[in-house]
């Protein structure tokens, strides 16, 4: 008995092996098959005129965190004082007048109830009693009256000193971040996400991939590719595709047209073209532009709006600032300023995505977390998996 049993053995360990040799080119056939597929689809919409050429770059570094970067100056025209005449004793005497009358005001308002409205001008002059003895204070009335010897700054001026703070922006170097992907689906889902900045002279190209299920053998993959050019008023896209495939489907694509008035929506109908416009993609770097240029915009309560071409639609989207907020990623913690859409924007469930970010400056205000919302059971979050990489300058 013990001699058939010897011999069985060997005959189940290579089965064995042949069933998981078997396994194992299955598997590569699937992800050389999906990879030819996708493969395949890109490059014949490319080839039909349907995607621009991609821009080369190489990513050799990482890009450590830093103070944020400094907005450049900008040759703002400054107001010139100028010698304000002395008031003449009628003026200074009414001015006396009526600081006495203010003062018995205030001391009637102290002795009323205490209402919001009166607590107010209380805290001011708390804050006023609260300055050192020695420091000299203002008087209101020259003060008022310095202010109006200085003239306004024409508006044209003004435009040319934001102008000229824009032209002097410096783009940073192409650049890739990567992410883990979560989220909800009909249960659970995992995947990866990644975000190029790619730029050539005075052209970009912001590319996001979104990928469900494992590397290898994507469950549902969207590829979104925003080609357009750097002007002083930030991002101009040209152009928005998108491609999306489905385990072993073909691809599907729309492409916005945004060169042309009216533009040409995903649908083939047409919408007027608007100034300033961004498309799904490029608003995260056109945020990434305005923030570093002008970095009060991330106070809490802030509201930065644009117009966002949408594949079957163009309408003005409104983000505000939530505040700060920490951001714990596999590299460590990062600080972070939360911003999502205004409860103004636009919304028709079930058509439109909502992205959330947060935004580091000390990552030169690129976001380490995008959550993208379609409605309450549809979601995925992104968070970055490392450091970005960066092209060299």
């Amino acid at each position: 008995m013990a001699a058939p049993l010897t011999a069985t053995a060997p005959r189940r360990s290579r089965w064995r092996r042949a069933a998981a040799a078997l396994l194992l080119a299955a598997v590569a056939a699937v992800h050389l098959g999906v990879s030819q597929r996708l493969a395949a689809g890109l490059d014949a919409a490319r080839s039909a005129g349907a995607l621009p050429p991609p821009i080369e770059v190489s990513f050799v570094r990482e890009l450590q965190p830093a103070a944020p970067p400094s907005p450049p100056a900008a040759s703002r025209p400054r107001r010139q004082p100028r010698a304000a005449a002395a008031p003449p004793p009628a003026v200074a005497a009414s001015a006396v007048a009526d600081a006495v009358a203010q003062a018995a005001s205030d001391a009637a308002g102290a002795a009323a109830p205490d209402t919001d409205a009166q607590r107010e001008p209380d805290l001011q002059q708390a804050v006023t009693e609260a300055a050192p003895a020695g420091e000299a204070r203002a008087d209101p009335v020259q003060t008022d009256m310095a202010h109006a010897a200085q003239p306004d700054v024409p508006p044209a001026a003004e435009a040319a000193a934001s102008d000229a703070a824009a032209s002097a922006f410096e783009w940073p170097p192409s650049t890739r971040l990567q992410y883990t992907l979560s989220g909800w689906y009909r249960g659970e889902v995992y995947g990866q996400a990644e975000v190029q900045w790619r730029r050539d002279g005075e052209r970009y190209q912001v590319l996001l991939e979104v990928s469900v299920g494992p590397s290898f053998a994507p469950l549902l993959s969207r590829r979104m590719v925003s080609d357009g050019e750097l002007t002083a008023d930030g991002l101009r896209p040209r152009r928005y595709d998108e491609v999306t495939q489905v385990g072993l489907g073909p691809p599907r694509q729309r492409t916005l047209r945004l060169d042309t008035d009216p533009v040409q929506l995903a649908d083939g109908r047409t919408a007027p073209a608007m100034a300033g416009m961004q498309d799904t993609a490029s608003q995260f770097v056109q945020l990434t532009w305005l923030f570093t240029l002008q970095p009060e915009r991330l106070r809490a309560g802030q509201v930065v709006e644009f117009p966002l071409a949408l594949p079957r639609r163009l309408e003005r989207w409104r983000y505000e600032v939530v505040g700060d907020d920490r951001v714990d990623t596999p590299v460590g913690g990062v600080a972070a300023v939360h911003v999502r859409p205004s409860r103004e924007t636009p919304s028709r469930s079930g058509r439109d995505l909502h992205a959330e970010v947060w935004i580091a400056p000390t990552l030169q205000y690129l976001p380490v977390r995008i959550h993208i919302r379609q409605d309450a059971e549809t979601y995925v979050d992104l968070l970055l998996s490392g450091l970005p990489q960066q092209a060299a300058r």
